[in-house]
């Protein structure tokens, strides 16, 4: 009796994404960057708006926030702006396969990011900072979610725009 060989050949599966997502992700940093210069305009203007970069460089630094090094926290503002950028963008290509693309998905991915920003500040940076009373709490809150707000107004016309034409 002969044995019957089969050869089974699997191809690997090869994705090969169009250049326009890494391009998308490329305008995402470049569009945290100016969502982030338009969040730098409220700050100025809210009662607390300037403390939420300082709260992040006094808990890197072990600081008070009132004390904290100044270019510590304009670095760590800077850089977490630029870097939301790319997440924004993640949310946008995960909504846009999910629900569709065009202005669905982007305001699917405002949903998505806006209580991620305003969370992981209130519920996780704010908590490690010191040397803060309850009524300072309340309005560093209320100015990081305005400024939370005003970073995803500028960002999501930028990268929905920017996707319409990749």
């Amino acid at each position: 009796m002969g044995r019957c060989h089969r050869t089974v050949r699997m191809a690997l599966l090869q994705v090969s994404p169009p250049l326009s997502i890494p391009l998308l992700f490329v305008v995402g940093i470049g569009a945290g960057i100016v969502a982030t210069l338009a969040m730098d305009l409220v700050m100025t203007r809210l009662e607390e708006g300037e403390t939420p970069p300082r709260i992040a460089s006094g808990v890197l630094t072990g600081t008070e926030p009132d004390r904290s090094p100044e270019g510590v926290a304009s670095a760590v503002h800077y850089v977490a702006g630029a870097l939301t950028g790319p997440l924004f963008v993640w949310l946008y290509l995960v909504a846009t396969a999910v629900i569709g693309a065009g202005a669905t998905g982007v305001v699917a991915a405002v949903a998505v990011c806006y209580p991620l920003m305003v969370g992981f500040f209130v519920l996780v940076v704010l908590p490690q900072s010191r040397g803060l009373s309850r009524q300072r709490l309340s309005l560093i809150r209320r100015a990081w979610a305005v400024e939370a707000a005003v970073y995803l107004i500028v960002i999501a016309p930028l990268v929905g725009g920017a996707a319409s034409l990749l």
